[in-house]
């Protein structure tokens, strides 16, 4: 059995969620500059790939600016893991309360 194998298997839910947020944004991060950031695009490709529709339409460049301007709290054109973070942290809340709202 791998090393990873016998870690995911002693990992909590949890740390397996903060595992995956870590390896999610490296693989997304990692593709042109900056590989501790996301740019615009590679912000454009994860939230294609991992969210959906779940937060705008995917060729909708205004809501991609909207989304990213938002992120970018520091202004330095890119969204680093901490701005990446909150962004998925605000979504769960989001879904919490929709799910508990329908109880």
């Amino acid at each position: 059995m791998s090393h990873s194998r016998i870690m995911s298997l002693i990992m909590s839910d949890i740390q397996k969620a903060m595992a995956l947020l870590i390896s999610t944004f490296d693989k997304y991060s990692g593709k042109e500059g900056d590989k501790n950031t996301l740019s615009k695009e590679e912000l454009k490709d994860l939230l294609q790939n991992e969210f959906g529709e779940m937060l705008c339409k995917s060729n909708d460049k205004a809501a991609i600016d909207r989304i990213f301007n938002d992120l970018d709290r520091d202004k330095s054109n890119s969204v680093d893991f901490g701005e990446f973070v909150r962004m998925v942290c605000c979504l769960t809340e989001m879904c919490h309360e929709y799910f508990v709202s329908r109880k």
